[in-house]
């Protein structure tokens, strides 16, 4: 992308976990003036105003639900990028999955990227997951997933695992919509994001952490393929906006992994929590690749390491109370 220094750029789903940590990414490069911070309706976002001394000048803030075109479009107006975050992501199973999950992330994305054709945005950076590419039974026996892995949906649906449901129609839809309609997007698939908490609610993938530390047996079988550290994330975001030759989907994970690999390592940081010992096993058939982000990597990602990552996210949950401090 060419380089000026008056970029306006629309972030949805700001006052997220990625989403806030995008914003403070952008905050702190001068290159972008401002920032039209899309949130959900009544929801918490006094946190943005704290992340840098000058925020208030240079947020924007607009209370967006993603389902609501014509309000879409007012937060993308006057925009050169679009990064598309928001999408919905509970602790607690949906009651109605179609209704809470697939069509505020199908339809929403979608929203997205008409406004953004309207706009003229330049380029948009769609935050999709691993979960849009994970489970995948069809995948080769003794390869290491890579982009070219698309969730296997009817497996999902039979044992009703909705999110990755709802993320693989998303990206499918995005990249249908975008190639008819000739718009420059990028995806980024980010595996389980750990770090410290800017937002004051707790949200899914720290939970992963939070739980494992309070002795969750859960294996995160369908949802795994390794971690990342959420500023990472949020710097691939900005790299794939700014980087001139990109296309296609990004894994974005230092590392893939099984999850029993993460507990153990878990459990040695932190010896007093009550950390379940997991089979060798716990994601079947899963190849082990150190450098699974190549496309990242290659762009000049450096990931910071998992222990980093780890330390910094449980310092933030014992000091926000999601997390008991053992002595």
């Amino acid at each position: 992308m060419a380089s000026s220094a008056t970029d306006i750029v629309c972030v949805t789903g700001a006052n997220g976990f990625i989403g806030s940590w995008l914003v403070q990414t952008l905050l702190q490069n001068p290159r972008y003036a401002s920032i039209h911070a899309s949130i959900f309706p009544n929801s918490d976002a006094s946190h943005l105003f704290e992340l840098q001394p000058d925020a208030k000048s240079r947020i924007k803030l607009f209370e967006v639900d993603v389902l609501d075109a014509a309000a879409v479009t007012r937060a993308v107006d006057g925009c050169s990028g679009v990064f598309h975050v928001a999408s919905p992501c509970t602790l607690e199973d949906p009651a109605d999955p179609q209704k809470e999950l697939v069509l505020p992330a199908v339809q929403g994305t979608l929203n997205v990227l008409e406004a953004a054709k309207k706009c003229n945005v330049k380029r948009v950076v769609l935050t999709s997951s691993i979960s849009a590419m994970v489970p995948n039974r069809n995948w080769p026996p003794n390869k290491s997933f890579d982009e070219s892995s698309w969730t296997d949906l009817d497996y999902c649906k039979s044992r009703a695992k909705w999110y990755p449901v709802s993320k693989t129609l998303a990206e499918r839809g995005a990249w249908d919509y975008a190639e008819k309609n000739g718009i420059d997007m990028v995806a980024i698939n980010p595996a389980t994001c750990l770090g410290p908490l800017l937002q004051n609610s707790l949200n899914a993938s720290s939970a992963v952490l939070q739980q494992l530390l309070e002795g969750s047996k859960d294996t995160q079988e369908y949802h795994w393929l390794g971690a990342v550290h959420v500023k990472d994330v949020a710097k691939a975001h900005v790299l794939l906006f700014e980087s001139p030759n990109v296309s296609g989907r990004y894994l974005c994970t230092n590392g893939i992994y099984q999850f029993s690999d993460f507990a153990n390592k878990v459990s040695k940081l932190y010896p007093d929590f009550p950390v379940h010992r997991f089979p060798p096993e716990t994601q079947p058939g899963l190849v082990a690749c150190e450098d699974a982000a190549k496309k990242l990597i290659d762009l000049g990602l450096v990931f910071t390491p998992l222990e980093d990552a780890v330390r910094e996210a449980v310092d933030s949950l014992i000091s926000r109370g999601f997390l008991h401090h053992k002595s």
